[in-house]
């Protein structure tokens, strides 16, 4: 029940065998030209991609670090506004994911979409740096979030469209730890910037946050338009030839990945009689709704009272798991069933969300609950991996699938937070009396949904 139907059964390897499976990207077994593309490809994608959603992480969790170190002293925020600032960004990453994936799909478009939306969100980051009242700060949000709405499900597309089998599954867990590294190094960056510019240039240190955030950015998108290579069938980019279009295009017909058709409304159509969109976007909804209070770990340390230091620092160590979760976790998801590997993952954060309902239990408990719940690392690239398989003989399916999966689940981001996340009140963070179990509950229908969704592609 592993959801790599296209890949042939074969035996466990031994320990050493599964050593060198792990590092094994390319196969001795395929053709030199083969592996030189596969290479010429994870230097151009992985690279562009994983600086891309390193600095859209970077980008998304700055707003949380700097509320906790001067923001919210600085504008006198003392009710939801951290939630409304989420608010603002998920409504616009919300309304424009499908139109986003749909023409990523489009191959004249693939090559430089991205890019371009990166230089433009990368000048609403500077701008944030700027504010000076809280209105500013939300009309920014919701621009940079209508800005990086196609990149992560659009990254799980491009991937989907040049990779198949253990090869999407490797470099899918690759790419995605630049999720949690880019919240790491957003702690550690405010905190440095709260000790060591504060006062410089007569900015407190939340705002140089956002000034070297665009610092970052910039750089990233001007990269993009070099090597970033879109789709197979998109304009070929100077370092890959026309036989190495010629073989990309092979391996994709080999592997069953259909090449993109018409976009019309008969996408929508198909789309809808078929089981995937229903039970994928049912489970996206449940990884959101669940992993919400994961990245809350500050509010807690703020109200023990550690300080701005330890409140931006501490909090890495569960980024740092959710690093070697998504690497090792969906590495081997490309060796072993994919359902022992979700299902080992969904435990390790279903005890956690335990010890939270539980909350008056000792503070090193509390500590290893919130760093388990860095496990959940694996869980998304895993369940990209599997549609990207599952659905791979209809691109625009695949695309129109991965934009709902967003839309879906980050429409519940809006709203849930407000009623069962809240900041401040007697069931406000970082307890959550409602939220914890609520968090429980969803973690498990995600794990259950996946399932369902290996036995009815099996079937």
């Amino acid at each position: 029940m592993s959801g790599q139907k296209d890949t042939p059964a074969k035996s466990r390897p031994t320990f050493l065998g599964f050593f060198k499976e792990i590092f094994n990207w390319y196969p001795s077994h395929y053709p030199s030209e083969e592996r030189k593309l596969l290479f010429k490809l994870d230097v151009s994608i992985l690279v562009f991609a994983c600086l891309c959603f390193f600095v859209k992480y970077l980008d998304q969790t700055n707003i949380s670090n700097a509320y906790v170190s001067g923001l919210k002293e600085d504008f006198a925020l003392y009710g939801n506004e951290l939630n409304y600032f989420n608010v603002c960004y998920f409504t616009a990453y919300v309304v424009f994911q499908v139109p986003g994936l749909l023409l990523m799909s489009r191959p004249k478009l693939a090559r430089w979409l991205l890019p371009t939306l990166e230089i433009l969100w990368g000048i609403c980051t500077f701008a944030q740096s700027r504010v000076t009242n809280v209105h500013q700060l939300y009309a920014l949000r919701f621009l940079v979030g209508m800005l990086e709405a196609p990149v992560f499900a659009g990254t799980h597309f491009i991937l989907g469209s040049w990779y198949s089998g253990p090869e999407l599954f490797k470099r899918a867990g690759t790419w995605f730890i630049c999720n949690p590294l880019g919240s790491m190094v957003s702690g550690y960056l405010q905190s440095a910037a709260y000790t060591n510019l504060s006062g410089v240039g007569g900015m407190p240190g939340w705002r140089w946050l956002f000034i070297i955030d665009g610092i970052f950015t910039i750089p990233v998108a001007i990269i993009g338009f070099f090597i970033f290579p879109g789709i197979p069938d998109s304009p070929r980019p100077f370092y890959l030839t026309e036989s190495d279009i010629d073989l990309a295009k092979e391996r994709a017909r080999k592997a069953g990945i259909r090449r993109p058709g018409k976009l019309n409304l008969d996408v929508f159509k198909r789309s809808l009689k078929r089981w995937h969109i229903w039970v994928f976007i049912t489970c996206y909804a449940c990884m959101i709704i669940s992993s919400y209070p994961s990245s809350y770990m500050n509010l807690w340390l703020k109200a023990e009272g550690y300080s701005v230091t330890q409140v931006n620092q501490l909090p890495t160590v569960s980024y740092a798991i959710q690093i070697v979760a998504s690497w090792f976790g969906t590495t081997i998801a490309a060796i072993y069933p994919s359902w022992a590997i979700f299902s080992s993952a969904s435990l390790g954060c279903l005890f956690s969300t335990i010890c939270m309902i539980v909350w008056h239990i000792p503070k090193g408990l509390k500590f290893a609950a919130w760093y388990l719940l860095g496990l959940s690392g694996c869980l998304s690239p895993i369940l990209y991996s599997t549609i990207n398989t599952i659905v791979k003989d209809d691109s625009e399916e695949r695309a129109l699938i991965m934009g709902s999966m967003m839309t879906f689940g980050y429409s519940f981001q809006i709203w849930v937070p407000l009623l069962i996340f809240p900041t401040a009140g007697p069931y406000g963070a970082p307890q959550w009396k409602k939220g914890w179990p609520v968090a429980f509950v969803f973690y498990f229908l995600l794990w259950a949904g996946f399932i369902t969704s290996l036995v009815l592609y099996r079937r």
